[in-house]
């Protein structure tokens, strides 16, 4: 929607999905509260991400990056005969 303006998505949702979600959507950067333990006392706790959430929270958000692609088309070697055959 806006690609001179990078932006920016702030979480503070139970889950990952939204976040992954905002990433999809063309978030530049994601800010996500960090606890050891989300069962521990406190107003952000439960909102939090876990040491193994983040890992995943990383994971994913790369893979999400690397399927989106750099938005060159290409057609690969291995497509160039298909492609032939379609254009007739």
């Amino acid at each position: 929607m806006f690609p001179t303006i990078p932006i920016g998505y702030s979480g503070h949702e139970i889950g990952l999905a939204p976040t992954w979600s905002a990433v999809t959507l063309g978030a530049s950067f994601v800010e996500r509260h960090i606890t050891l333990d989300r069962a521990m006392w406190g107003t952000d706790q439960a909102a939090s991400v876990e040491i193994i959430g983040m890992h995943r929270l990383i994971r994913n958000i790369k893979d999400i990056e690397k399927a989106m692609g750099d938005g060159v088309k290409r057609v690969y070697e291995s497509e160039q005969s298909s492609l032939r055959k379609l254009r007739r």
